[in-house]
Formats: structure tokens, C-alpha cells, sequence
């Protein structure tokens, strides 16, 4: 619990940090915006006298001074839509977005980490029972890192009570172990499913403010309800790009513990092989 109020904590501070440079930024450029037109207005009565010289340069100029607006990076371009959309809903869905990533890089670093080689493990395993006996093949199971070491620990330490006991000690800890290499996933679903729903909130939101400027207006010309419905629309587009980037990282997680749950019930199988064999050469 601390851990998640820790993990929230930290996210938040983020978010708001994003949206304020964010605003902060585009405070900035309205007033470099502003600052050019003011001087543009004092050169005004300079360029009149040269206006009779050369009259037909002007459109030219006009253009030169759009043509920079058309090279506008990408990450300017996401920066503008997204102050365009508003920061009631677009702010949401970055939350969204960032609980989800945190959730989705613990996740990964956790599965990664508890990949282990279970080849290895039971050519140790099977050298140290034929050499040591349980103990070493105990041993052998602590200095691995792993759910699959562990479940084999489990196991050999339940091994003096017969076959049928380590099967259930087994069985019982791989269901412990296969909750930890789920854990937190439902959070993940349910922000893939937040995302796109907060987008289409934020759609009916905008197409309602559309109809209450047109019913104020009296008229139903393309100026009045543009505002409106470009916010409707970004909302949902950033909704559904959360949903999609948050669905692929998902995926993969859940493949990777279908993968090493897979693991886990071969290498299960061969450890009790291995006992039964080491059982019976012993007798």
C-alpha cells in the first residue's frame, strides 16, 4: 500500500509538472506572437515610403512570414492540440496515460527479472541431489533468483513427506507465485477502458457547448460551432491513442506471463521426475 500511495504520489507531481511547462510554454509563445506584432506595427510607417517603390513584393513577404509556421515539430504540433483540447479532460487522460506506463514499466522490469533459465536449474538441481542430497539441491534453489527456484524450494523442502506432498506444495505455491506475475495488471485494463470513454465524455461535453453557442448565436455557421467541435474530436483522438499505446504494452505482459507460467508448470513436472529418480536410486 505505501509503495502504490508512493507510486501515485510521484505520478501526480509529474502530470502537473507536464501541464504546467506545458501552458507555461505556450504562454511564452503568445507572447513572442504578441511582442512581433507590436514591432511589425511600429516598422509599419517605415515601409510606407518604400510602398510606392515596390507594391507587388508584399504577398511575397506575407508568404515568407507563414512559411516557418509549416515546419512546426512534431512535439509542437502535440503541445498546441493538446492546450487546444482543454485541460479538464486532456489532463485526465494524461493521467491515464502516465499510471499506466509507471504500472506498465514496474511490470515489465518484474517479469524480466523473474525469467530464469530452468534448463540450468535442473542440470544443477540433478547435480547436486546426486552429489549432496536435498540440502544441496536446496541450496542450489536459494541462490537462484526467480518464482520457478522457488517453487522448487517449496518443493524439495517438503520432499521427506513423499511424492503426492511435494505435487501439492508444488501446485499451491505456483498459484501464489503466478498472482505475484499478475499483479497490477487489472489497473492496466482498466485505463485502457478509462482512456477512450473520457474521450468520448469529453466529445458529448464539446458537442454540447457546440449547440449551446449555436441556440445563444442564433446561427448555424461553421465559425460558431468550430471551437466546440474541435475539442470533441481531439479529446476522443488522445483517449484512443492512451488506449492503444496502454493495449500493446498489455499484450505483451500478459505473453509474458502466459510464457513463464508455461515455464513454471514444465519445470514443475521435471522436478518431481527428478525426485522419483532420485528416490528410487536410492533405494
Amino acid at each position: 500500500m505505501k509503495k502504490l500511495f508512493a507510486l501515485l504520489t510521484i505520478t501526480g507531481f509529474l502530470s502537473f509538472g507536464m501541464l504546467n511547462t506545458v501552458y507555461a510554454q505556450d504562454e511564452t509563445a503568445t507572447e513572442e506572437v504578441v511582442a512581433e506584432g507590436e514591432e511589425v506595427m511600429e516598422e509599419a510607417p517605415a515601409e510606407e515610403v518604400v510602398e510606392d517603390a515596390a507594391p507587388i513584393e508584399e504577398p511575397a513577404a506575407m508568404e515568407e512570414e507563414v512559411a516557418p509556421a509549416a515546419d512546426e515539430s512534431f512535439t509542437q504540433i502535440i503541445k498546441q492540440k493538446f492546450i487546444e483540447g482543454g485541460p479538464g479532460f486532456m489532463g485526465i487522460v494524461l493521467v491515464c496515460l502516465i499510471l499506466g506506463l509507471a504500472i506498465v514499466i514496474e511490470r515489465i522490469i518484474y517479469l524480466n527479472m523473474s525469467t530464469t533459465n530452468t534448463n540450468k536449474l535442473l542440470s544443477g538441481i540433478e547435480s547436486a541431489l546426486a552429489s549432496g542430497g536435498v540440502d544441496a539441491a536446496k541450496e542450489v534453489c536459494r541462490n537462484t533468483k526467480g518464482p520457478v527456484a522457488s517453487i522448487f524450494y517449496q518443493g524439495l523442502d517438503r520432499s521427506h513427506e513423499g511424492i503426492d506432498m511435494v505435487e501439492k506444495s508444488v501446485v499451491s505455491y505456483g498459484g501464489v507465485q503466478m498472482g505475484l506475475l499478475e499483479k497490477g495488471i487489472s489497473w492496466i485494463s482498466l485505463f485502457i477502458a478509462l482512456a477512450p470513454m473520457l474521450g468520448f465524455m469529453g466529445t458529448v461535453i464539446g458537442m454540447i457547448g457546440a449547440f449551446d453557442a449555436i441556440a445563444a448565436a442564433g446561427d448555424i455557421s461553421p465559425a460558431v460551432v468550430a471551437d466546440g467541435i474541435k475539442v470533441a474530436l481531439l479529446t476522443t483522438v488522445f483517449g484512443l491513442i492512451v488506449a492503444i499505446i496502454l493495449q500493446i504494452f498489455y499484450n505483451y505482459i500478459v505473453a509474458k506471463v502466459d510464457s513463464l507460467v508455461n515455464d513454471m508448470e514444465n519445470a514443475s513436472i521435471s522436478l518431481i521426475d527428478l525426485l522419483v529418480k532420485n528416490e528410487l536410486s536410492n533405494k
